[in-house]
C-alpha cells in the first residue's frame, strides 16, 4: 500500500478523489451540487482551463513552465474574433486556423529563447507575455478589441451534443490526441527524460532541443484554443481575459501529480486537477468567497503540492 501512494498512477488518481470527497461534503449544504445540469455546466466551464493545462503539463513536464499563457489566449481570442467580425466567408473560415498558428508563433517563440539562448524558461515566457500585452494595448488603443465570435467559435462553447458540452468532448479529444501523440516515436519518454536530465539525454542521442520546441509549440497552440473557446463563451474577445487563468492552470498541473521540477506526471492527472480547481471556484463561489480569498487558495493549494512532492522526492530510495 505504500508504494502505490508514492507511485504516479495514484498521483494520477488522487485529484479524482478529492473532486469525489468535495462533491459529496459540499451536496450536504448545497444539494443542488448533484444534479445533473450543475456538473455538466461544470464540465463546460473546466474544457476552457482544461484545454490549456494539458498544454501546460508538457512544458511542466520538461522542467520548464510557461508564464505568457494569460496573453497567448487573449492574443488569439483578439485574433479569431477580429477576423471572425468581419463579417467575410473567407476570413472567418480561417480564424480559428489563424489563432492556433498565433498560438504555435508564440510557443516557436519561447522554445526558441529556453532551448537556443539557454534563457531560464520563467524569464524569457513572462518576458514575451509583455511583449504580447503591449502589441494588443497598441493594436486596440486599451480598449476592448473589435470583432465577434462566428457561429462555429459559439457552437464549440456554448453548444452541445446529446446532453454533453462540446467544450467538454473538444477537451476529451484533445487530450486522446496528445496521449498518441506522446506515446508515438517515444515523445512522451523524451520529455520527461529532459526534465529529469537534459545533459544525460542530449548525450544519449536525443535532439532535445527539439522536444523543447513540440513542447512549447503545443503549449501555444492549446493556450490559444482556450482563447477561441473564451472567446466563443463570450462572444468577444475582452482585455486581460487571459489574466484568471495562469495561476489555476499552474494548480492544476501540480494537483494533477506532475512534478514543477520536470520528469513526472500526467495528463490523465492533469484532467482531474482541473475538475478538482473548477468545482473549488464554483463551490467558492457560491460561499461568497471573493477573488482575493480564491487566489490565496490556488497559492495555498500549490504551495502545498509542492512540499509534498519534495517530500516524497526525499522519501524515495536512490
Amino acid at each position: 500500500m505504500a508504494a502505490f501512494l508514492r507511485s504516479s498512477r495514484f498521483d494520477a488518481l488522487f485529484p479524482f478523489l478529492m473532486t469525489a470527497a468535495m462533491i459529496v461534503a459540499s451536496a450536504a449544504f448545497y444539494p443542488d451540487i448533484l444534479s445533473a445540469n450543475y456538473l455538466l455546466q461544470q464540465l463546460q466551464i473546466a474544457s476552457f482551463l482544461g484545454v490549456i493545462a494539458l498544454g501546460a503539463t508538457l512544458v511542466i513536464l520538461l522542467g520548464h513552465i510557461d508564464l505568457s499563457v494569460p496573453w497567448t489566449l487573449g492574443g488569439a481570442a483578439i485574433v479569431c474574433t477580429a477576423l471572425a467580425g468581419t463579417g467575410h466567408p473567407i476570413l472567418s473560415a480561417i480564424a480559428i486556423p489563424a489563432a492556433l498558428l498565433f498560438g504555435a508563433l508564440v510557443g516557436v517563440i519561447n522554445g526558441f529563447g529556453v532551448a537556443v539562448f539557454r534563457i531560464p524558461s520563467m524569464v524569457w515566457t513572462l518576458a514575451v507575455n509583455s511583449i504580447l500585452l503591449g502589441v494588443a494595448v497598441l493594436n486596440t488603443g486599451g480598449f476592448n478589441p473589435r470583432g465577434e465570435a462566428s457561429s462555429l467559435m459559439s457552437a464549440l462553447a456554448t453548444g452541445s451534443l446529446l446532453g454533453v458540452p462540446a467544450g467538454f468532448l473538444l477537451w476529451m479529444g484533445l487530450l486522446a490526441v496528445l496521449l498518441w501523440l506522446l506515446r508515438r516515436g517515444g515523445f512522451g519518454a523524451y520529455l520527461s527524460a529532459v526534465g529529469c536530465n537534459e545533459k544525460a539525454t542530449y548525450l544519449s542521442g536525443v535532439n532535445t532541443s527539439r522536444v523543447v520546441f513540440g513542447a512549447f509549440m503545443l503549449a501555444g497552440m492549446c493556450s490559444a484554443l482556450g482563447g477561441v473557446l473564451l472567446a466563443g463563451y463570450a462572444n468577444q474577445a475582452y482585455q486581460s481575459m487571459g489574466d484568471p487563468y495562469l495561476l489555476p492552470t499552474i494548480a492544476a498541473v501540480v494537483i494533477g501529480g506532475t512534478s514543477i521540477l520536470g520528469g513526472r506526471g500526467t495528463l490523465i492527472g492533469t484532467v482531474g486537477g482541473v475538475l478538482f480547481i473548477t468545482l473549488l471556484s464554483s463551490i467558492l463561489s457560491v460561499m461568497q468567497i471573493g477573488e482575493a480569498w480564491r487566489n490565496i487558495v490556488f497559492g495555498t493549494i500549490i504551495i502545498s503540492m509542492l512540499l509534498v512532492q519534495t517530500l516524497k522526492s526525499k522519501g524515495t530510495p536512490a
